[in-house]
């Protein structure tokens, strides 16, 4: 299992949890950003650079996404593309991508989009809190122990 990040819009407390757990679970986890990052000295967790583009690094990381991976993405059509592939998709707050909810999502992010097009302000999303940090937390570990056990 290989943990994939979209690390351009990941909050730094996701990143550093995904840090521990690499280490901790000796996890393979890559961030892939079109900017350079700078990740902890480890066997484990790598950078992955790409170019500057509109959705670069989300290409990058379906192109390299394996079934049974975990994406952590805030992208829905990312994270739509990844569960098409076979893999788990898991937003920073703790919610999972699934495919009963995937298409009711990207309906109303397009209905979202429709609405700041035409000059409605709809605000943006609530700020990232310690709950939130919580949650995700929690989540990858259960996800973690139920498809890699208690190692």
């Amino acid at each position: 299992m290989h943990i994939w990040v979209d690390a351009d819009a990941c909050p730094t407390p996701i990143k550093e949890i995904l840090y521990r757990v690499a280490e901790r679970r000796e996890l393979a986890l890559a961030l892939v950003a079109n900017q350079l990052l700078r990740v902890p000295p480890s066997r484990f967790i790598k950078a992955v650079q790409v170019p500057r583009g509109a959705d670069v690094a989300d290409a990058e990381i379906v192109r390299l996404v394996q079934p049974g991976d975990l994406v952590v993405t805030g992208d829905i059509p990312l994270a739509a593309d990844v569960l098409k592939k076979g893999a788990d998709a898991l937003n920073p707050r703790g919610e999972f991508y699934t495919e009963h909810n995937i298409e009711q999502m990207l309906t109303m992010r397009k209905f979202m989009d429709e609405l700041r097009s035409s000059g409605v302000d709809t605000g943006g999303p609530a700020a990232f809190s310690q709950a939130d940090r919580k949650n995700f937390a929690d989540q990858l570990d259960r996800h973690l122990s139920r498809k890699l056990g208690a190692r």
